[in-house]
């Protein structure tokens, strides 16, 4: 985090870097020694004098602190609020506007200087369906949550049965009864909603450091994910609901792949980034209609049954149409 300035504003730049490993998306971390050993995402202060644009700042921070080379990069979000950072910092309450990127590569066989990549899951373990509803949601969430939202709506003047409703409302929306909306269905998408909820309810470890008085009233917590420095998981939160909505409409699926890929490998990308699993000949029928990818004309014999098509990413359709995503869902 840069240094504040009296009567000024900080600016700090923020990369959210993701790639896939065999075992799911990971996220590039450094780690800050001022910061009780936490990690967090690539970070600098952006100077206008130094810096022409922003996402150069970003590409030289990256590249500075890791040795990495970025390909796509994109904007995600301004933060601005007070209080999130300066009390985890320990500084006076300066504005701090924190700038968040996007940005995709393929994984290396070597680790970047001065970094590591995580599964981005081990910040959000209650986001990963694959293998059905985690536990954490029903066990330890849900609970605290419902209590919460019941305690929350207790504080408005005359506590009306619509106001517990309203804030329970809440709570159905990011979670549902169960982890499942009212309408039956997980809203992938939401994962910003969830964790701004989690940490309004005192429930995260960044809540508690940035003294939120909703983290005071609970004891013997358990991890609800691995803490990150500064307001990182958040930003880190805001990569991932951007990701998860992206894949829908534009290709950028094909920039985490190798230039030729099977057709299950490109399942299995597309349902680690969403966390839920799709339904084979569903996926390949909605993949093949949009017209996506185009088959090499050679065979991979890494599947370790019988041989399978090899396909490569069509890059014309980015010139036919502008949507031209991987669609989850038919």
């Amino acid at each position: 985090m840069s240094t504040s300035h009296k009567g000024g504003v900080e600016i700090d730049l923020n990369g959210a870097i993701v790639a896939l490993d065999e075992n799911g998306p990971v996220f590039l971390t450094v780690a800050n020694p001022k910061q009780d050993g936490l990690y967090g995402l690539p970070f600098g202060p952006f100077d206008p004098l130094s810096h022409r644009t922003m996402e150069m700042a970003v590409r030289g921070f990256v590249k500075q602190q890791t040795g990495l080379h970025l390909g796509y990069i994109e904007q995600l979000y301004t933060f601005g609020d007070r209080g999130r950072a300066a009390a985890a910092l320990k500084v006076d309450e300066m504005p701090v506007v924190s700038i968040g990127y996007l940005a995709l590569t393929r994984m290396r066989d070597e680790t970047p200087l001065g970094a590591d990549w995580r599964g981005w899951y081990s910040a959000f373990p209650w986001e990963d369906w694959r293998s059905g509803p985690p536990e954490i949601i029903e066990k330890a969430i849900l609970p605290r949550l419902i209590d919460w939202s019941k305690g929350r709506a207790a504080q408005f003047e005359g506590s009306s049965r619509f106001q517990t409703r309203q804030a329970i409302d809440r709570v159905h929306i990011c979670f549902g009864g169960g982890g499942v909306s009212r309408d039956g269905e997980w809203d992938e998408e939401k994962v910003l909603d969830r964790y701004e909820l989690l940490y309004e309810a005192g429930l995260v470890a960044e809540a508690k450091r940035d003294g939120r008085s909703a983290a005071q009233v609970w004891s013997n917590l358990p991890r609800f994910g691995d803490p990150m420095m500064f307001d990182h998981r958040r930003i880190l939160a805001t990569a991932m609901s951007r990701m998860r909505a992206k894949i829908k409409y534009r290709p950028v699926i094909f920039d985490l792949m190798p230039a030729s890929f099977t057709l299950l490998a490109l399942q299995q990308s597309v349902e680690a980034i969403s966390g839920s699993l799709l339904h084979k000949q569903n996926f390949r029928r909605l993949v093949e209609s949009a017209g996506v990818v185009v088959a090499t004309g050679e065979m991979s014999g890494e599947t370790g049954g019988r041989p399978a098509k090899l396909f490569r990413f069509r890059k014309e359709v980015l010139l036919e149409r502008r949507t031209a995503g991987v669609r989850v869902r038919s």
